[in-house]
């Protein structure tokens, strides 16, 4: 080899070595590869907050519900009427059957107290929590929210019972390793690894949810059938999701399954545990995207915000003058990044408090100052439709022997209510109670109770168990029957009480 090839492949050498050195320095400072040498150490701890939950639920035949059985097509005397009667009678068995069905859980308090998904329990007769040790204990149901598709659950425990964190979901990265536990199938104790895949992802149609959860953790970590209600954990250990739904063509695991974010969860079941329900924020407005058309036609420079399609009447932006075609910017210091964002921001906010809003009108910046309401008091009241198509309603709310419902349109007209005439429907009344005791009907309306108006049957449930924390031993109801109103005074006795 001559001189200057020798030298020339000594320069290309350097060159070379000092590049993939550069090269290797600048990955190593900005990207660190992490990847574990397994779970083991961080799984062991966590295994024993995890549980299993299996609902029972009875179903009703259509005998059991009072209706005839199918008709002989063959007519009575034909040779297959027996063979008929016989297939009938398998397809239809006679009395109620009990059908399962399979969940997971997290501990979130030594107590006792589980959090899982709302479509786990939902209809539920009965709720069974199974924990690791294979310990089987019943359990009640301390509220749900099916908005958020979460729901918090009670056993009763004469020891402390394991228990796990929550962790902070906004602090998630995409590619950042995380562990599932869950009872996929019914194989409980199962422990799955993946990545977050994606952030604040919109899964549409295949949500349980409303616009409460503006976007969910997606992860190929293994979630099946079953996993539903189970935590997903960082690396440090803590719930950073709710694991809830998975997509997939054939029902089984294909890598993209979904979370609730634990920022989301957590305050939901803060509120269950405080009210024994959730108490969002509300101010009353129907919203909208801003695309590029309409951004241009209000000579908004960002397509962010919420543009104000219509303000429902009598709510808090009626009563703080928002307007239709306003774009909602800010909500206090939060930016609205889009028209998904806006609900969960006001969600957030005490029901009651005075909030900013910064809006742009006619090609101005403007601060409008508005009073948050209560979601949950406009949907009973009848203000905003109910996206459970009045279930609820329908259902109604029992205490003291009482079963109450809002005073919606549709009731005012189905008793023929005046306009004027505020409270609370009595709509069926315990022939063993105290509201029975003291002449209470059906169709009573109640008014006041200890002289403090109520307006939905959950101002009646709050003020009657504020009586009963103050030891008081009756209350005294105005209620409104006929068009007439008359006092009435109940016994306050907790063991009376339906829950």
């Amino acid at each position: 080899m001559s001189t200057k090839s020798c030298l020339r492949s000594i320069i290309f050498t350097l060159v070379l070595s000092t590049s993939l050195t550069n090269h290797s320095f600048a990955a190593d400072k900005t990207a660190p590869v992490t990847v574990p040498n397994g779970f083991a150490d961080l799984v062991a701890p966590l295994l024993p907050a995890v549980v299993n939950i299996s609902t029972t639920t009875q179903i009703r035949t259509r005998n059991d519900m009072g209706q005839s059985p199918a008709e002989n097509p063959f007519g009575k005397g034909s040779p297959l009427e027996d063979f008929f009667k016989e297939f009938m009678d398998r397809m239809q068995p006679e009395g109620p059957r009990n059908v399962t069905s399979l969940g997971s859980g997290f501990i979130i308090d030594p107590e006792g107290y589980i959090v899982t998904n709302n479509h786990v329990v939902a209809d539920a007769d009965q709720i069974t929590v199974i924990l690791n040790d294979n310990t089987e204990l019943k359990a009640t149901l301390v509220g749900r929210d099916r908005k958020t598709d979460v729901a918090l659950l009670k056993v009763k425990t004469d020891k402390k019972l394991p228990s796990v964190q929550w962790g902070n979901s906004e602090k998630l990265r995409t590619g950042d390793w995380i562990i599932a536990i869950g009872n996929p199938f019914g194989l409980g104790g199962t422990v799955t690894a993946g990545i977050v895949s994606h952030l604040a992802r919109d899964i549409g149609e295949k949500s349980r949810s409303g616009d409460f959860v503006e976007g969910y953790i997606q992860t190929d970590a293994s979630i099946n059938l079953g996993n539903s209600g189970g935590p997903m954990f960082d690396m440090n250990g803590a719930v950073v999701g709710l694991n809830t739904s998975i997509y997939s063509p054939t029902g089984a695991s294909v890598g993209i399954g979904f979370a609730i974010p634990s920022e989301i969860a957590r305050k939901v079941v803060d509120q269950i545990r405080q009210y024994g329900r959730t108490k969002r924020g509300w101010i009353g407005v129907h919203i909208q995207p801003v695309t590029e058309d309409i951004a241009e036609g209000l000579g908004l420079k960002d397509l962010k915000g919420a543009l104000v399609g219509n303000v429902v009447k009598d709510g808090p932006a009626a009563k703080a003058k928002l307007q239709s075609g306003d774009v909602i910017l800010k909500v206090g210091d939060a930016e609205v990044k889009d028209v998904r964002s806006l609900p969960r921001l006001v969600a957030d906010i005490a029901v009651g408090t005075q909030a900013p809003l910064t809006v742009w009108r006619k090609g101005k910046i403007i601060t409008v100052p508005i009073q948050v309401g209560e979601y949950e008091e406009a949907e009973e009241t009848g203000v905003i439709p109910s996206p459970d198509g009045g279930k609820e309603l329908t259902k109604g709310v029992e205490i003291h022997g009482m079963t109450l419902q809002p005073l919606t349109e549709e009731v005012r007209q189905r008793f023929d209510l005046a306009k004027d005439v505020q409270g609370v429907l009595v709509v069926d009344v315990a022939a063993k109670g105290s509201a029975a005791e003291k002449g209470i009907r059906p169709g009573d309306i109640i008014m006041e109770i200890s002289q403090e108006e109520v307006k939905t049957p959950q101002n009646v449930v709050d003020s009657l168990k504020k009586a009963e924390k103050d030891n008081r031993k009756s209350a005294l109801l105005l209620i409104n029957r006929d068009g007439e109103s008359r006092y009435v005074s109940i016994k306050l006795t907790p063991d009376n009480e339906k829950h």
